[in-house]
């Protein structure tokens, strides 16, 4: 045998062994992400939810339901709105954000981020504040994860807004002591 061959056969327990580790480095490294859409029918001092799925490189990575319980304690650790169509949209024309996951059927429910204090001159990005006060876990072992974003806008809009929700996770290998 080649010094290579030998070389990949001892490596390769250590590389599968350490799944639950690659996992937790997919887990952090890929975000989740969504198109929200905000229809021009929307108005002004009423709450409105629009509701998309998920998707993230990880989903498409694996073909078994994405090794989620290969990570454990989970949790949100950003939050970021960008306007997509129109590009320029001024996401200030928004007066508050609330952000929740759940599963594809939307039980169980999770509050992961909020924005109440949206400048009116925020421009086309928004930072949302996180809330990482509950494990994610159950939801990254589910094939899809659904986002539920409720908003109130500030002022009236004559088009439909795409947004784009980008939402970076970590996540620690399952078992971990």
């Amino acid at each position: 045998m080649t010094r290579k061959a030998l070389f990949v056969i001892a490596i390769l327990p250590l590389f599968i062994s350490a799944c639950g580790m690659m996992q937790s480095i997919v887990k952090s490294t890929f975000p989740y992400t969504a198109n929200i859409t905000i229809p021009k029918t929307s108005v002004t001092d009423k709450s409105y939810a629009a509701v998309s799925l998920a998707t993230s490189f990880d989903q498409n990575f694996s073909k078994s339901g994405n090794n989620g319980d290969r990570v454990s304690e989970v949790s949100l650790i950003s939050a970021k709105l960008v306007s997509e169509e129109p590009a320029r949209y001024n996401i200030g024309n928004i007066k508050s954000i609330r952000i929740y996951l759940s599963a594809e059927d939307g039980n169980d429910e999770i509050l992961v981020a909020t924005r109440s204090d949206i400048t009116a001159d925020v421009g086309n990005t928004l930072v949302l504040d996180v809330d990482n006060s509950t494990f994610l876990d159950k939801l990254v072992r589910q094939p899809n994860i659904r986002i539920k974003m409720v908003y109130e806008l500030r002022k009236n809009i004559d088009t439909d807004v795409s947004l784009h929700l980008v939402l970076s996770l970590n996540a620690y290998p399952a078992g971990r002591k």
